[in-house]
């Protein structure tokens, strides 16, 4: 499928590998020039070289940290006219209610509510301008199915989901598109840290201990971020226009509703 979005521009968050990289990588197949952004400059460095030479793009990095204003400034002088943007951060740490002083609210706040939301309001005005936009919001199925231990995350990413409910329907009309996608469980440096820490405590191989873990996602098998990727990149493109505000779940059906 043509996704309608060649020579776009895109600012990419958090895209040097994980799930950040492989929506790049898919919006690089479609055509799209990018700015990809993460905190690691020799590891965001290798990830643009290889989008260059498979694809043929422009691809601009800048090594920052999108949670600062510092990092986000950098990242909107190195493109300051996106068509798209992916929204993208690591999540706070684990824990329970008891663990987490303001410091540790703050934190969470700042980097999975505040920072998407500071570049939406960054980003906007020139998509409206030029009546054309896509936003992706990379957020968690935990604001649909909450996880205990992931308390900071679960709330501050409904914040974001909040804030989006409403901004989404006001920019549709000027042909800007922002909706949520929403990760299960995907094949990331941080889920195969859990996979580890899983196989050690029960004295079983990594691939038993990834294989017991899929056995809780019907689809069979935990999920891969290329498929994510696909997914992502079709939010961004011509074919979404009429697709606004929605929070796009992507968990191999491990979230059980009929709706």
């Amino acid at each position: 499928m043509d996704l309608g979005i060649a020579d776009r521009r895109a600012i990419v968050c958090a895209a040097s590998k994980g799930l950040g990289y492989a929506v790049a990588e898919h919006l690089a197949a479609a055509g799209v020039h990018l700015t990809i952004n993460a905190r690691n400059a020799e590891v965001l460095q290798d990830a643009a070289d290889r989008l260059t030479i498979c694809y043929g793009v422009e691809v601009k990095v800048v090594a920052a940290d999108i949670t600062t204003r510092e990092g986000r400034q950098a990242v909107l002088e190195a493109e300051p006219a996106p068509d798209i943007l992916i929204n993208n951060a690591g999540g706070p740490p684990s824990g329970v209610w008891s663990d987490w002083d303001e410091a540790d609210w703050l934190a969470a706040i700042n980097g999975n509510m505040l920072t998407p939301i500071m570049m939406m309001k960054s980003v906007l005005p020139g998509m409206i301008g030029r009546k054309w936009g896509r936003v992706v919001n990379i957020t968690s199925a935990a604001v649909k199915n909450p996880i205990p231990d992931l308390g900071l995350s679960n709330a501050a990413r409904c914040g974001l989901t909040g804030f989006v409910a409403g901004t989404a329907r006001q920019a549709a009309s000027d042909g800007v598109i922002i909706n949520n996608l929403l990760p299960g469980m995907h094949k990331t440096d941080r889920l195969k840290g859990r996979i580890g820490k899983d196989a050690d405590r029960l004295g079983i191989s990594v691939e038993e201990a990834e294989r017991e873990l899929a056995k809780s996602v019907p689809a069979g098998h935990i999920g891969r971020p290329g498929d994510f990727g696909a997914t992502a990149a079709f939010l961004c493109s011509e074919h979404a226009g009429f697709m606004v505000a929605q929070n796009v779940l992507l968990d191999g059906g491990a979230f059980n509703s009929t709706m």
